[in-house]
């Protein structure tokens, strides 16, 4: 428990940065509890598969208070969420199970390629024209599934997928984005139950206080201080240079995926 203030100090930034721009923290998280667990020296072959379901774990209380929000607002389609979510279970719960059989240095390949991938797309303000309206049921479960698939994998709330299908879908910007929250709520519980099942098997390898591939003291303190910083983020969007901001937040996740790739690459040589 000793380094319950540095969970605490990671979810508090974690969490201002969320509710200051609107983007999930795991993009953070899981780079940032990488390091964290390997100075806890944590079973190397198992520490991304941790960061990757404590984070999952962590997103599912973050994003109770954003789907709360964007509802009072009437941002959310709730069509949209009933017809995407069965697929958006299936997904999450296929792409942890697809996680746990991968090795940690073929998963930090993928997010490292993510993560680019969003600081990219926020650096350019890369975003869809709107050409086409929403499939019919079997294409929004399609969607939903491939959206789920990715987003347990590198343990998003799938905002960063579903709010460009929504919006190439002619669904306006600020509903698009009350909906991607609430889609993110049915992912990160399936991505949760997901990691923890898959994890229940390696329980000889994990740390104390481990519920499968969640490790539940950094859960806590990161649960704690992230909901208590995220409204003051969301508070200072409107008096805050948030586009100056946004460059520095691209920065630091072009940062942390360089110093995940060179994890890789050294333990690889």
């Amino acid at each position: 428990m000793e380094w319950w203030l540095i969970y605490l100090l990671l979810g508090g930034i974690v969490g201002y940065f969320a509710g200051l721009l609107g983007i999930g923290g795991g993009l953070v998280l899981v780079p940032a509890l990488t390091m964290i667990f390997t100075a806890q020296d944590f079973p190397p072959d198992r520490l991304l598969h941790l960061a990757l379901g404590t984070t999952m774990a962590t997103i599912i209380f973050t994003s109770l208070s954003s789907l709360r929000t964007h509802h009072n607002h009437g941002a959310v389609n709730w069509h949209v969420v009933k017809t995407i979510t069965p697929g958006v279970i299936i997904g999450t719960l296929s792409g942890a199970t697809l996680a746990g059989t991968l090795t940690s240095q073929l998963l930090s390949i993928i997010f490292v390629v993510f993560i680019f991938y969003a600081a990219t797309q926020m650096l350019l303000k890369i975003s869809p024209k709107p050409s086409r309206h929403l499939p019919g049921k079997i294409g929004m479960v399609a969607a939903g599934g491939m959206i789920g698939t990715l987003s347990s994998l590198v343990a998003i709330g799938g905002g960063l997928l579903s709010i460009p299908f929504l919006t190439l879908c002619n669904v306006k910007l600020h509903h698009a984005i009350g909906t991607a929250a609430a889609i993110g709520f049915p992912i990160a519980v399936a991505g949760t139950l997901g990691y923890m099942a898959n994890g229940i098997m390696q329980t000889q390898s994990l740390p104390d206080y481990s519920l499968g591939y969640v490790y539940l003291p950094a859960l806590g303190w990161l649960v704690l201080a992230s909901m208590l910083t995220a409204p003051l983020g969301a508070r200072m969007t409107h008096t805050t240079q948030t586009a100056t901001l946004k460059k520095v937040f691209v920065i630091l996740l072009y940062c942390l995926g360089f110093r995940m790739l060179y994890g890789v690459l050294i333990v690889q040589m």
